[in-house]
């Protein structure tokens, strides 16, 4: 954490994720809970028990009275915007209500997406406070899609068969799963359960690995790691921005601040080739702005592009590329308007275009200036480093 501390720098390389597991989920936890604190009062003495308060009517075994109630509606109202702000779907706003009504002490929605490559799954996770009925959201994972994924209810569960008798373990991916099953060295099982219900998927029988489900095979070979984004009350990187990420694309934020409190403004991109992190996260390049030099707005202007001749149709095609967003366009080529879908690429200070099938465009074909060709050309392929700052996102 000592390196949070150090001085602006704006060539060195900075992992977003860096320490904000304990920086976001500390803070975040302490303010709901000292949230909490403040609003919950001792059920107040009633009737023929003066000394005995009534309780929750979840059975939480928790005081309960009218202030406790309005503060659940609060925080519920606080937690609907902030799924609305993170842009996850309603229906799953409507699972977080049924689940909190419940008094789970915790609980984690699902969702898949359609990305621009692969469909995603999404876990969002809840806890309540140790301290009152107030639930907090501080991250989320991405992930591709498995083979064959989960569907609600189902667990990955191993079974360790020892001398000392069975032990059962349930685990939300395959990642865990697998590293937990490889790790055992007893007779093993892996399958996926639904109450009584236990599909096996793979297991260990005389030392060997046998693969019972083939389709399974994939995700057993190599099972997708999640990439985890954290929040503070509904603010860092939303939804589609982390699909967009974990997919290799570039997101703009302009509400980010230094551990000094000063505030900047950067381009994001994962990168998907280096090692994870401490905490099995990618770690992040940023590019600031304007430093760095890239201007995105300067750079479309290089090129004959239709939407940027109204001012509304630009401000939706920007608006969508700094979300990180594959975004459509349109173009001429061979005396026929076509359309083409563009990227950002802040680190070459440039941008990308592909077809609807997904192969890449020469983008100098479309300059507006035949001149700049060379330019383009001499540009191609030049790598800047990245321009980064320890900070924690708003």
């Amino acid at each position: 954490m000592d390196s949070l501390k150090t001085r602006y720098n704006p060539h060195e390389k900075f992992n977003v994720n860096c320490g904000l597991e304990a920086i976001h989920g500390k803070l975040y936890r302490r303010y709901h809970e000292n949230t909490g604190k403040k609003h919950t009062r001792t059920a107040q003495v009633t009737g023929k028990h003066p000394s005995r308060p009534t309780l929750s009517p979840q059975g939480s075994g928790k005081p309960f009275n009218q202030k406790t109630k309005i503060m659940d509606q609060n925080n519920l109202l606080h937690l609907k915007q902030e799924m609305r702000t993170l842009g996850f779907r309603e229906d799953l706003t409507v699972q977080m209500e049924k689940n909190m009504e419940a008094n789970l002490p915790e609980f984690t929605l699902k969702d898949k997406v359609e990305g621009v490559k692969s469909e995603l799954e999404l876990n969002i996770y809840f806890r309540q406070s140790s301290q009152s009925e107030f639930y907090y959201l501080n991250k989320f994972e991405v992930l591709k899609a498995e083979e064959r994924p989960l569907v609600q209810g189902e667990t990955y569960r191993v079974s360790v068969d020892g001398a000392s008798g069975q032990l059962v373990q349930n685990f939300e991916t395959a990642f865990e799963a697998v590293g937990f099953f490889r790790a055992q060295g007893e007779p093993t099982t892996l399958a996926i359960a639904k109450g009584n219900d236990i599909q096996p998927l793979v297991t260990v029988r005389d030392g060997q690995v046998i693969l019972i489900e083939k389709d399974f095979a994939k995700t057993f070979r190599s099972p997708e790691m999640p990439q985890t984004f954290w929040v503070d009350r509904g603010k860092g990187f939303a939804a589609d921005q982390a699909v967009n990420l974990v997919e290799g694309r570039s997101v703009y934020r302009d509400d980010m601040l230094t551990q000094g409190g000063q505030e900047y403004k950067a381009w994001f991109k994962m990168d998907l080739d280096g090692p994870r992190d401490k905490y099995q996260n990618f770690t992040m390049n940023q590019y600031h702005d304007p430093s760095y030099g890239f201007n995105l707005s300067e750079v479309l202007d290089k090129f004959a592009i239709k939407e940027l001749d109204s001012p509304k149709s630009r401000e939706v095609l920007e608006n969508a590329l700094k979300n990180g967003d594959r975004a459509p366009a349109t173009v001429e080529k061979d005396g026929q308007k076509i359309k083409v879908y563009i990227e950002a690429v802040p680190r070459y200070t440039q941008i990308n275009m592909f077809t609807d099938q997904g192969k890449s465009e020469k983008r100098e074909q479309f300059l507006k200036d035949p001149a700049k060709v060379k330019e383009m050309l001499q540009s191609k392929g030049k790598e800047k480093g990245a321009s980064t700052e320890q900070g924690m996102g708003i």
